[in-house]
């Protein structure tokens, strides 16, 4: 099959010759087992054991021909035509320049099959993105990390009998219950008591669980976090020990101001020791392994992170970039390992300063540039890997962030608006793709960090921007 990334979504057109073809091997291919294993056409066509039944035998079996199948999803038309871009600046100055986003805002509209610039607002211009950060964590995981790449977490033998050890890998997703009921695809907690209960002697009562979050160091927050920021409902401490995204309990909204003493009291219950005690520290050098369990690969972690916003899983993902390019598994030794992925994968970052993965930090500064040409490259597919992104991007009036917003015009929603959110105090963005009336993709990215509007008003401004591009003829 042959595959080409469009708004988001994998769009596959099928080489149908190929596609009869291996449909006709495979049931010859299936005949001739049968008959060859002992089974004749005659008992497949009902004769009884002994040869006598009504069925006429058929000596040679002729297959149906198939007919043309026709593609489940179209590929986008290389000829649709792009906007005008003086059209669409009329269409666009106003929602721009109008008071439910303020002066500080930035924009800018590329078409992706030629970049060219469609439509710009100060696109060059440094400003606070919120959670579009999460765009350009996600691509430096992808262009950094093997997609398919999972998160272990490990239980060793302690320093004293009855001891066990939780040695997190910096999987946030491990997850209470089974299956988990936030995170699709999770390791599970319980599949890792069964290892440890299997592993220990016969008998043998856990008393004492010490949980080693030791992968990650410096502070357990961001400097530009504010003080309500870690735990409350979008994000908490980040550390390489947590389970269920560090909430408080599985499925919850609150998320948990210490997840690693968290993710050891869910060991214990799993093992069925809820008495036992549960303390930070590390394992025991050369200590025995007693279990593990595996993360989603990569590909869905970043798709689970983009979709719903995930700070935590975020923080994860940009930890894990600075693990495999050898900086520290920090706050800062984070942001500086995506910044030089990106850079590494040919995105301009002349623009970008990061103080955290997941846009939670005011002090981070980047440009509807930069969003814009990451988003491009991975549309065309000039930024390798990065194109996986486009799948975990909220799709405007179905999922994610998007799930209630969105243009209500069923002609052009849901589906045609696929982008990722950003929300801070004051700060409002909106950057992904949209497939116009005519055909045409292009990427886009709004944002604005001087508002002081409502934030409905702001988010409608920004729904209202998407929605005339996916109205769009602009001719």
């Amino acid at each position: 099959m042959d595959s080409i990334s469009s708004s988001g979504s994998t769009v596959v057109t099928a080489n149908y010759g190929r596609f009869r073809r291996r449909i006709a091997l495979a049931a010859v291919a299936l005949v001739v087992l049968l008959v060859g294993g002992g089974i004749g056409l005659g008992v497949l066509l009902g004769t009884d054991a002994g040869g006598t039944g009504d069925a006429v035998a058929v000596t040679d079996a002729e297959l149906p021909q198939l007919g043309e199948a026709e593609p489940v999803l179209a590929a986008l038309s290389t000829d649709a035509p792009a906007p005008d871009p003086d059209v669409l600046s009329a269409l666009l100055t106003p929602i721009v320049t109008g008071p439910a986003l303020g002066p500080g805002t930035t924009a800018q509209v590329v078409d992706v099959a030629t970049g060219q610039v469609l439509f710009e607002r100060d696109a060059a211009a440094p400003l606070t993105p919120a959670s579009t950060v999460k765009l350009l964590t996600a691509a430096a995981a992808l262009t950094t990390l093997d997609p398919a790449t999972r998160l272990e977490t490990r239980v060793v033998s302690g320093a004293a009998p009855g001891e066990v050890v939780l040695v997190g890998g910096g999987d946030p997703t491990l997850s209470r219950t089974d299956p988990s009921q936030t995170y699709p695809g999770a390791a599970t907690m319980a599949d890792l008591a069964t290892q440890v209960v299997a592993a220990l002697p016969a008998g043998t009562p856990v008393t004492r669980v010490v949980v080693d979050s030791s992968l990650y160091g410096g502070p357990l927050t961001a400097s530009g976090w504010g003080p309500g920021d870690a735990p409350s409902s979008y994000a908490a401490p980040i550390t390489a020990t947590a389970v269920d995204g560090a909430r408080v309990s599985p499925g919850a909204v609150a998320r948990s101001g210490q997840p690693g003493l968290d993710a050891g009291a869910a060991l214990a219950d799993a093992l069925g020791a809820p008495g036992a005690t549960v303390v930070l520290g590390q394992a025991p050098p050369d200590a025995e392994v007693l279990g593990t369990v595996q993360s989603a690969p990569v590909y869905r972690l970043v798709e689970q992170a983009l979709s719903m916003s995930d700070n935590v899983l975020a923080e994860a993902l940009a930890r894990q970039v600075a693990l495999a390019r050898g900086e520290a598994a920090t706050f800062e030794g984070a942001a500086q390992a995506v910044v030089d992925a990106l850079e590494e994968a040919g995105l301009d970052v002349s623009g970008v300063t990061l103080a955290d993965g997941s846009g939670l930090a005011r002090e981070n500064v980047l440009t509807a540039e930069v969003l814009t040409e990451l988003i491009s490259g991975a549309a065309d597919g000039s930024l390798g890997n990065v194109s996986g992104l486009l799948a975990g991007l909220p799709v405007a009036g179905y999922d994610g962030t998007l799930a209630d917003r969105g243009d209500d015009d069923p002609a052009t929603a849901p589906g045609t608006v696929r982008a990722k959110t950003g929300t801070l105090l004051g700060v409002h963005a909106l950057a992904g793709t949209v497939v116009t009336a005519d055909g045409r993709l292009l990427a886009f990215a709004v944002v604005a960090d001087e508002t002081t509007a409502s934030e409905a008003a702001a988010e409608a401004a920004l729904d209202q921007f998407a929605a005339t591009l996916a109205a769009c003829g602009c001719r």
